[in-house]
């Protein structure tokens, strides 16, 4: 079963683009545009299973800059 995901992502000042094209080219990730608000960053993934999902956290995570990141799976 597929899985829908949004990653919302905090990052720190400076070059958000340059982390929103890192985002991108992560396996799963469809999307990935910086935004005004709460949040910085809002990616979205196409994952095969939950399973997935730590993995593409924890890949989020590895990007220098990246300092929170919130999870909103889409409900079937």
């Amino acid at each position: 079963m597929e899985v829908y995901v949004y990653v919302l992502l905090r990052v720190e000042r400076g070059e958000p683009w340059k982390i929103a094209a890192e985002v991108s080219k992560i396996s799963g990730v469809k999307t990935s545009h910086v935004v005004t608000g709460s949040y910085d960053i809002i990616a979205f993934a196409e994952l095969g299973s939950m399973d997935s999902l730590k993995d593409i956290i924890m890949k989020i995570h590895g990007i220098t800059g990246v300092q929170h990141t919130e999870t909103a799976v889409c409900l079937p």
